[in-house]
């Protein structure tokens, strides 16, 4: 690592990469944004892919090699018309003091207004294209109005088959290395089972790294709560058709990834329903809803429910 933070308590924070080099990303992606170091000068970019792949921290990154003056505008936290008349056309409309082009970081910009904060930022990045460059960040580029695609250079942040190994071990030795900085002892086989739950969400295995270090060791102790979420009980609850133990079961399992729990119920269930199309239908059906809902354990609920409702599930296979 470049350079650590120790006035962090974040590991998060801490650890966050600083320079491209120190990014851990696929080999195309890092030769392109090198390129664009070695230039100088990057242009309006939307970088997508999952949460916690490092799209803000490669975004941060540029920036700071580019020894840029920029801001970072979270677009949920601050997504109507009124942010554009304020920080955004007060930064743009000025000149940097070192007389490079600055840079304006809107994280998380499929929450901004698709009928109102975007269509205006198209009209901001050409006023502004003299001075100031835009970096889109998002987990949904289909939330992302086409004319922001066609005005920005588009960057997936995903992983193939061949990249996960190697990424995979690349992040393990960070992972080791933040142990040992942090002088907290590990069992390898158990930071690997860590690692492989939540991967590719660099920033989650990190928070979660953290939140299991508070024990004072990484160690076989812990292999309980990294493990899959127990469905046992939510299949019981299925076949009884007992909402009120099913909706328990959502509460105490929905800090989980919501896509891997459609995942799970799918694979758990497919070989237990007597209507294997409905059930395929429904799983799919709240699973992309998943990715624009506010409220996760409605969701979820409002699915288990259904499947109640449509399907039974028998005892066994």
């Amino acid at each position: 690592m470049h350079e650590i933070r120790d006035e962090q308590f974040l590991w998060v924070e801490k650890y966050r990469p600083r320079i491209l080099k120190d990014c851990i990303l696929p080999t195309a992606l890092v030769d392109t944004f090198s390129n664009f170091i070695e230039k100088g000068e990057i242009p309006n970019m939307l970088l997508c892919g999952g949460a916690g792949m490092g799209k803000t921290t490669v975004a941060r990154a540029l920036c700071e090699e580019l020894e840029t003056d920029y801001i970072i505008i979270n677009g949920s936290e601050e997504s109507g018309i009124d942010v554009l008349r304020t920080k955004i056309k007060q930064f743009a409309s000025t000149v940097s003091f070192s007389g490079k082009t600055k840079v304006i970081i809107l994280d998380e910009a499929d929450y901004l207004n698709p009928n109102s904060t975007q269509p205006a930022l198209r009209a901001f990045m050409e006023e502004f294209s003299q001075n100031c460059r835009f970096i889109f960040t998002c987990n949904f580029k289909n939330r992302i109005i086409q004319p922001l695609h066609s005005r920005t250079a588009v960057f997936e942040f995903k992983l193939t088959k061949d990249d996960k190994p190697r990424i995979a071990a690349q992040f393990m030795k960070r992972l080791k290395f933040i142990l040992d900085n942090e002088q907290i002892p590990f069992d390898q086989k158990v930071l690997a089972s860590l690692l492989m739950k939540y991967f590719p969400d660099y920033r989650r295995i990190i928070n979660e790294l953290q939140r299991y270090s508070v024990s004072g060791n990484i160690d076989e102790g812990i292999l309980s709560k990294v493990g899959e979420q127990n469905t046992k009980e939510l299949i019981s609850s299925l076949q009884e058709k007992d909402w009120k133990k099913m909706r328990s079961w959502v509460v105490n399992n929905i800090d989980n990834d919501p896509q891997g729990i459609f995942r799970k119920l799918y694979d758990e269930l497919v070989s237990k329903v007597d209507k294997v199309p409905q059930l395929v239908l429904i799983i799919a059906d709240y699973s992309y809803k998943s990715a624009f809902c506010a409220d996760q354990e409605i969701n979820l609920v409002a699915c288990l429910t259904e499947i109640m409702a449509s399907c039974s599930v028998k005892s066994s296979v």
